[in-house]
């Protein structure tokens, strides 16, 4: 990592204490700084525009740094370049990346620094600017249409990897060419699925028609990653049998439902308690991907199991609610109309998480649902104590489902209803995970 000279950092010493930075704080505020430059040396950002910010933010969330983390980086990087604009116009600022090779330290081997760093350079015509605005007319149009979160953050993700492919090109400028060249990049240098190229394509058009305001074009000459016959793998009923054995409540459950159900991980931690109707053996499942309600049947095996799971739930509610709890998280919408709806029993959540989660603004505490990571975890270890030799993802119950039924003998439009499937094509896939089996009436060839 590039460390500079000292006199950038007895500058930057200073503008810390006259900001009346906390000493404790202060060693942060400096590694964030390093890395900062450290980034821009590496991905050839101007290190002195306020336009390698945004990317280099986008970084630390794909490196998983907490929240808190990000917001102390990036008041770092302000104070920085807060302390560029006062010096440009009387002292001068030490330059981060001096020219002589000697005055450079780093703990890697050394590299030569590219001039775009030079502080008396102006960055690259186009590059270095904002897309603040744009950023926040995406989740504005994701938000309007009501998104899934994961779908704001994978494609917040994608429009931020191509900012940086682009060097934060100034966004009315953009054009076809800047898409086709990252999705070529994208196949050619990076050699991604392609799934995930037509998901980077789906982004950027969705950025380009409700962010920037104007119509795509037409995007040929892009080399297109090779789409691979995919076969998803199934499970036998003795497999899932040996898995569930090892797994421990409420992660047992869990999968008896993606298994019984055909249900999404999404789709099964979102469940609410008013999503079951035991009477009728009927499950509802609201808002599943692309916003869609559907119903299934609930197994029969699982009904006393539910039930005794909501009496736990009915407790828990209770216990919370005796603490001073706000309840559980709901869409503020709903929440807007409904002011008790988080605290009524119908409105918990079917798999509630264990620890509670802090509402800063609002001053109180609140129950979120478990998340796909713990039910990950709890599979994975099932998995190698059952010896299961198959890649086992909470998905693949959801594929074993379709196939079980299918090698039942169920119509493949009925699956594709109970799979809530737009599209019949997506359901033909499981012809390929069972044997192929036809039964027809007995009939004699002179009928025929």
């Amino acid at each position: 990592m590039i460390t500079g000279p000292d006199a950038l950092w007895r500058k930057f010493d200073a503008r810390l204490a006259a900001r009346n930075v906390p000493q404790g704080e202060q060693d942060g505020y400096r590694k964030w700084l390093r890395t900062y430059l450290d980034f821009c040396h590496k991905y050839r950002h101007p290190y002195a525009s306020a336009g390698s910010l945004p990317p280099f933010l986008a970084k630390l969330a794909s490196k998983r740094q907490t929240e808190s983390r990000r917001r102390q980086a990036e008041a770092a990087v302000r104070l920085y370049h807060g302390m560029l604009e006062e010096s440009s116009g009387g002292g001068e600022t030490p330059d981060p990346h001096p020219a002589p090779a000697q005055e450079i330290r780093e703990e890697s081997p050394a590299r030569e620094v590219p001039p775009s760093f030079s502080p008396r350079r102006r960055p690259a015509s186009g590059g270095g600017a904002s897309w603040r605005e744009q950023f926040e007319a995406l989740a504005n149009t994701i938000k309007l249409r009501h998104y899934s979160p994961s779908t704001l953050r994978t494609y917040t993700m994608w429009v931020r990897k191509f900012q940086t492919f682009t060097k934060s090109k100034v966004p009315a400028s953009l054009s076809t060419d800047d898409v086709k060249e990252f999705l070529t990049d994208l196949a050619v240098r990076r050699g991604v699925a392609a799934s995930t190229q037509n998901q980077a394509f789906n982004a950027l058009l969705f950025f380009f028609r409700h962010a920037l305001g104007r119509e795509f074009g037409k995007v040929d000459g892009v080399v297109r990653a090779k789409r691979r016959r995919y076969i998803p793998v199934v499970l036998s009923r003795e497999e899932i049998d040996r898995i569930i054995e090892h797994l421990e409540p409420p992660f047992d459950l869990i999968v008896k439902l993606l298994f019984g159900c055909g249900l999404r991980i999404s789709e099964c931690l979102d469940l609410r308690v008013k999503c079951f109707n035991l009477n009728s053996a009927v499950l509802t499942i609201y808002d599943g991907k692309g916003m869609k309600d559907r119903t299934v049947p609930l197994p029969q095996i699982l009904l006393p199991e539910i039930r005794t799971r909501f009496r736990e739930l009915a407790a828990l509610r209770q216990d919370d609610l005796a603490k001073g709890y706000a309840g559980a998280f709901l869409p503020p919408q709903l929440e807007k109309r409904y002011k008790n709806a988080p605290k009524g029993f119908v409105w918990q959540w079917f798999f509630p998480a264990k620890r509670l989660t802090h509402v800063v603004k609002e001053h109180e505490y609140r129950r979120y649902h478990l998340q796909p990571s713990h039910v990950n975890k709890a599979l994975r270890v099932a998995v190698q104590q059952a010896a299961i030799p198959k890649q086992v993802s909470p998905h693949t119950f959801r594929h074993s489902f379709a196939s079980h039924l299918l090698q039942a003998n169920y119509d493949i439009r009925t699956i594709q209803e109970l799979l809530g499937h737009s599209d019949v094509r997506t359901t033909m896939i499981y012809k390929r995970t069972v044997p192929s089996r036809t039964e027809k009436e007995r009939r004699s060839p002179l009928d025929f």
